[in-house]
């Protein structure tokens, strides 16, 4: 195993990982930094433990998202041109996310926001 120091929204942490299993770390954490980067720089999010928590939840569901259209792609090996048609142009900022996840992403979050208090603590 291989100790690697990383830095999180500028905290720096200390991360064993496989051997030959760096780069995929240093991916992971430069993608967990990002998501908790916008959550911040968005300003409406101040407490860390808060960010982290949405970030994850935005990250989970992306993965989601990744699995539900693999499935869908695998049980449908033709594609249809409509499909293709109807994809998002490259660099439009929409959400990945179907209208009835992003609500229920929504209601996590309003949720979340209830159970922590002003300070970012679980109350």
């Amino acid at each position: 195993m291989k100790q690697i120091e990383v830095q999180i929204l500028q905290q720096s942490y200390l991360l064993t990982c496989p051997e030959g299993h760096e780069s995929r770390l240093l991916d992971a954490v430069e993608r967990v930094d990002t998501a908790m980067t916008r959550i911040r720089d968005a300003g409406k999010v101040r407490a860390r433990e808060r960010i982290a928590v949405l970030a994850a939840l935005n990250l989970a569901f992306e993965i989601a998202d990744r699995e539900a259209a693999d499935l869908a792609a695998a049980a449908q090996p033709v594609a249809s041109p409509s499909a293709s048609a109807s994809a998002p142009a490259a660099g439009h900022q929409e959400s990945l996310l179907p209208d009835t996840d992003q609500q229920r992403l929504q209601s996590l979050v309003q949720r979340l926001d209830s159970a922590l208090g002003d300070d970012g603590r679980l109350l």
